[in-house]
């Protein structure tokens, strides 16, 4: 299927569409979606380079690995980073390959210095770059397949939901945007740090639009 990336552009449920269908067609993201999921954690999604550079990776024709898997979740009862780590070494013994990086943002305004964040969407609405601001979540359900009162066959399905602050067609803008609640400086530094430009370089480099 060839897809007009330029279009989506200007079509949000395009987007979703598009995202949604690349996400159950990876196998690795899947996994970590149903492994998240049982952890039962509150308002909680796969975040960052999880869904951003999936898409990045489709605008290049590459596939770059999983480097880390940024699982964020909203919980005001323990905003100890003693629960984050205990999360963590929970996921890594259910799916020891997977990179696991957990943080509740419940309390990472006071290491940001911000005022208190009211839900996961509000705290990334506060990160660097717009484009990081995505994420999923997964709920998975049965489907019976009945026969003469018996179970024949259950099917699992998994109903995938896109989470941002901002817009998912910025992610087939071919650009990585600072956001304007974030500092030029840090902006600046995470997209060297990171090498976006350099593993990406179809991508361009914009302040504040």
């Amino acid at each position: 299927m060839i897809v007009d990336f330029m279009k989506l552009q200007r079509d949000e449920n395009g987007c979703q569409r598009l995202i949604i269908d690349w996400l159950l067609a990876d196998n690795q993201r899947m996994q970590a979606l149903q492994v998240a999921e049982q952890m039962q954690l509150n308002d909680w999604m796969l975040a960052a380079g999880f869904v951003r550079n999936l898409v990045w990776d489709k605008l290049h024709g590459l596939q770059t690995p999983l480097n880390d898997i940024d699982l964020i979740y909203f919980d005001l009862s323990d905003i100890t980073v003693e629960r984050d780590k205990a999360i963590e070494a929970e996921l890594k013994r259910i799916a020891p390959r997977l990179p696991w990086s957990v943080k509740n943002q419940a309390r990472m305004h006071l290491r940001n210095g911000h005022s208190q964040y009211q839900s996961s969407v509000d705290a990334m609405s506060y990160w660097p770059e717009v484009q990081t601001a995505v994420a999923v979540s997964c709920q998975s359900g049965v489907l019976a397949d009945v026969e003469s009162n018996a179970i024949k066959e259950l099917n699992v399905t998994h109903q995938l939901t896109l989470h941002t602050p901002f817009s998912l067609t910025c992610l087939f803008e071919f650009a990585i945007k600072q956001n304007s609640k974030a500092a030029y400086e840090l902006f600046e530094q995470r997209v060297k740090n990171k090498r976006w430009l350099q593993t990406y370089p179809k991508l361009r480099d914009n302040k504040n639009w």
